[in-house]
């Protein structure tokens, strides 16, 4: 479905429901790279247990119209948009990764319209190396190749998602090149420098009201988990610890659907 966000069109996966005015929401906020369609799965459940569902596309990525906003703060102001457009009083903030942070930052500028913030794969602060945001800059698609190497913690994970015989490498992969390609400019590199100058977490973490969850992956070498214990403390997050790399959706997605179903109760 698509909704005009400041003069511009945002599209949001509704999890195969129709869109309705009335009715507990839970909005899914994707990483760097990314589109809605990480949180297939989990979008398709809640929207077939009594929530509407608003999995986004970032501006720039995916269905939704560029260009990419600057900073965390302004994809935070650009969410609360979107739901004024959707009629959307209040929701569950569910992010993955830089979806994390924006989550985080619009829990806190709007408290009152937060019901929950789950946080997944999330870190902070969340700083990238300076070996990749140069070789993204240079080489994206070698910077791909190495973000898929260190997302996923096994060569073979266990086919369960999006069907059997997946292969996780290779779709994410091929999502990346796809949203890199159709990108004007280089996408990558810019949502990674968004992550890294993400400097308001902590301040954002104490203005932040509703029930905090934190869904994170005992292997996960781009956030690990130890990065995420001050945030987790400034928040009084409730943590669940899931044996996966970064691409936790993809890699474990009956364990984070359990997760979730702890934080956000159908």
């Amino acid at each position: 479905m698509k909704f005009d966000v400041h003069g511009r069109s945002a599209y949001a996966y509704t999890g195969g429901k129709p869109w309705t005015d009335a009715g507990p929401c839970v909005v899914f906020i994707h990483g760097a790279l990314n589109d809605h369609s990480v949180w297939t799965l989990l979008a398709r459940w809640y929207a077939h247990h009594g929530y509407r569902v608003l999995a986004v596309d970032q501006p720039e990525h995916g269905r939704s119209d560029g260009p990419p906003l600057a900073d965390v703060e302004a994809l935070a102001d650009w969410l609360l948009a979107l739901l004024d457009a959707a009629g959307v009083a209040s929701a569950h903030l569910v992010g993955h990764s830089m979806g994390s942070l924006i989550a985080l930052e619009a829990a806190s500028r709007a408290p009152e319209r937060a019901l929950g913030l789950v946080m997944v794969g999330t870190a902070y602060p969340m700083k990238v190396s300076d070996a990749l945001l140069a070789t993204a800059r240079d080489d994206p698609a070698r910077a791909i190749a190495m973000v898929i190497a260190f997302s996923h913690s096994s060569l073979a994970s266990k086919p369960s998602y999006p069907g059997p015989g997946a292969w996780l490498r290779g779709g994410g992969s091929a999502l990346m090149h796809r949203l890199q390609t159709d990108a004007d400019g280089n996408l990558f590199e810019h949502d990674f420098r968004v992550c890294d100058a993400y400097a308001g977490g902590l301040e954002a973490a104490r203005r932040v009201t509703c029930p905090c969850h934190l869904i994170v992956g005992t292997r996960d070498a781009m956030t690990p988990p130890r990065s995420s214990n001050e945030l987790a403390a400034a928040l009084r997050a409730e943590v669940t610890r899931i044996v996966s790399g970064h691409a936790l959706m993809q890699e474990a997605p009956d364990a984070v659907l359990n997760a979730m179903r702890l934080a956000v109760p159908a």
